[in-house]
C-alpha cells in the first residue's frame, strides 16, 4: 500500500490543509514531517472551521496523527491546540516523536530581536522562535522532547543554555529581556505533564505501519520555494518542506515513499520578504487576495499575490520528483476576463526557463506571460454542483488553464479544488 508525500509546490500557503484533509479520509496514518507553529492549515468540515499549527490536519478524521522528529514544537501552542481540537472530534489519536526538538520561550525572544536587528534586511519570519530552535538543533545544544522527561539531563541542558542565551541577548543584541532557568524549567515541567501520554518512537511506528501495508500520508508545512536549501535563500524557512525533508522528518527511507503530490494554487502567493516575479500590486491582485482570503492562518498577515508562475512549478516538480498535482483555489480566479500564466523569465535580454539560484538575478527577472480567457464567476453552491458532476462539468476555459499548467509541469493533475469544503473537490486519480 502507498506512502504518499504531500508537498507545497510554491512559496507555501497553497491550500495543503484542505488537500491533506481530503486524502486523509482514506489514510491510516497522517504524519507532519517538518516546520513549527509558524505554519498554519485551515480545514473546513461542515459548518466548522479547524485551524492547525502543529497537529496534522488528518486528526479530524479520527486517524492516527503523528508529529515527526523533523518538527520543532512550541509546547504551549501544541497544548492549546490539543485543548481546542480534542473536544470537537469523536476520536483524538496523537503521537509526538520523542526526537522532535522543543521551542522554548527564549527562542521566541531571540527570533524577535534578531529580526529587529536586521532592519531593512529582515527575512519576514513569524517571530515564533522556529529559526532559533532549528539553529540550536544544528548546533547540537537543543532540547528534545525525550530530554524533558530526564530531570538530570533537563537541568544540565538548561544550566548550559540559559546563561548562553542571556549573554547573547544582553551583549550581542543589547536587549533588556531577562530569561531565567526557573521560568524555563517550570515551562518544561508544566507542559511535559500534558503531553507525556502522547510521546513515543514515531519513526518506529511509521515503519511498522509500512510493513503492515497501512496507508500513510506525509504532510509538510510551507512550500518548496521556502525550503532552506532550494528556496529563495535567505528568505526561506529553517527546514526542508521538500520531499527530501519527508524522509528525514518522519524517520523513513526514500524507497518507502511511493507517490509525491505537489499542491499549488491556481495563482501564486508568498508572505514576508524576498523576490516575487509575478507579483500583482494592482486591483487584480487585491481582488484575488480578498476573494481568496489570502491572510495567514498563524499571523493574519496579508499575503502577496501574483499570477501563476510556471518557472516555479517546473523547478518544484524537478526537486521533489512530483508524480502529480493537486491544484487549489481555482474558484478564486473566476470572473476575471483574462488570466496570465508565467512560462519563463526574461533576464538581460535572455530567456530563462529554469529558476535561478541568485536572488540578484531573480529580482531583475521579468515574467514572460501567456494570456488565456477567464471563466465565468459562479456561486459557492454552483461550484459544489460542478464538483459533484466532475471534470467534464468544468468551464472549457478552466480546462484550458489546467492543460496549460500540466504542460508546463510535465505531470498530470490528480485533484482539483474549487472551494474550501470537502464537497468542492474533483478527484481525477485516486492515491489510496
Amino acid at each position: 500500500m502507498p506512502c504518499v508525500a504531500i508537498v507545497g509546490g510554491q512559496f507555501g500557503d497553497c491550500g495543503k490543509g484542505k488537500i491533506v484533509d481530503y486524502y486523509a479520509e482514506k489514510a491510516d496514518l497522517v504524519v507532519r514531517y517538518q516546520g513549527g507553529c509558524n505554519a498554519g492549515h485551515t480545514v473546513v468540515v461542515g459548518n466548522e472551521k479547524f485551524k492547525f499549527h502543529l497537529i496534522p490536519s488528518g486528526v479530524v478524521h479520527g486517524k492516527r496523527a503523528i508529529i515527526g522528529n523533523g518538527v520543532v514544537i512550541d509546547l504551549e501552542v501544541l497544548c492549546n491546540e490539543i485543548d481546542e481540537i480534542k473536544p470537537r472530534i469523536k476520536k483524538f489519536d496523537l503521537l509526538i516523536s520523542e526526537r522532535a526538538h522543543v521551542t522554548l520561550p527564549f527562542h521566541r525572544i531571540l527570533d524577535d530581536v534578531e529580526e529587529c536587528c536586521r532592519g531593512k534586511s529582515e527575512v519576514g519570519t513569524t517571530r515564533r522562535g522556529v529559526g532559533p530552535t532549528y539553529a540550536d538543533k544544528v548546533s547540537r545544544c537543543g532540547l528534545r522532547v525525550i530530554d524533558m522527561f530526564d530531570d538530570d539531563l533537563l537541568n544540565q541542558k538548561l544550566d548550559a543554555l540559559i546563561p548562553l542565551k542571556q549573554k547573547i541577548l544582553k551583549d550581542v543584541f543589547q536587549s533588556k529581556e531577562i530569561i531565567t532557568k526557573k521560568d524555563t524549567l517550570n515551562y518544561c515541567l508544566k507542559f511535559r505533564e500534558k503531553i507525556k501520554n502522547y510521546v513515543g518512537d514515531a519513526s518506529l511506528e511509521i515503519d511498522k505501519a509500512i510493513k503492515n501495508n497501512k496507508k500513510i500520508l506525509l504532510e509538510g508545512a510551507q512550500g518548496t520555494l521556502l525550503d532552506v536549501d532550494y528556496g529563495t535563500y535567505p528568505f526561506v524557512t529553517s527546514s526542508n518542506p521538500s520531499a527530501g525533508g519527508a524522509c528525514t522528518g518522519a524517520g523513513i527511507g526514500p524507497k518507502n515513499i511511493d507517490t509525491v503530490i505537489g499542491v499549488v494554487k491556481g495563482y501564486t502567493t508568498r508572505v514576508g520578504s524576498g523576490p516575487f516575479p509575478t507579483e500583482l500590486n494592482d486591483d487584480t491582485g487585491k481582488r484575488i487576495r480578498d476573494k481568496g482570503n489570502e491572510y495567514g492562518t498563524t499571523t493574519g498577515r496579508a499575503r502577496r499575490v501574483g499570477w501563476f508562475d510556471g518557472v516555479v512549478l517546473r523547478y518544484a516538480v524537478r526537486v521533489n520528483s512530483m508524480d502529480g498535482l493537486a491544484i487549489a483555489k481555482l474558484d478564486v480566479l473566476s470572473g476575471l476576463k483574462k488570466i496570465k500564466v508565467c512560462t519563463s523569465y526574461k533576464y538581460n535580454g535572455k530567456i530563462l526557463d529554469e529558476f535561478p539560484a541568485s536572488l540578484k538575478v531573480l529580482e531583475k527577472c521579468e515574467p514572460v506571460y501567456e494570456e488565456l480567457d477567464g471563466w465565468p464567476d459562479v456561486s459557492e453552491e454552483e461550484w459544489k454542483n460542478i464538483a459533484k458532476k466532475g471534470y467534464d462539468a468544468l468551464p472549457k476555459e478552466l480546462k484550458n488553464y489546467l492543460k496549460m499548467i500540466e504542460k508546463i509541469g510535465g505531470i498530470p493533475t490528480y485533484l482539483i479544488s474549487v472551494g474550501p469544503e470537502r464537497e468542492s473537490t474533483i478527484c481525477l486519480k485516486k492515491i489510496f
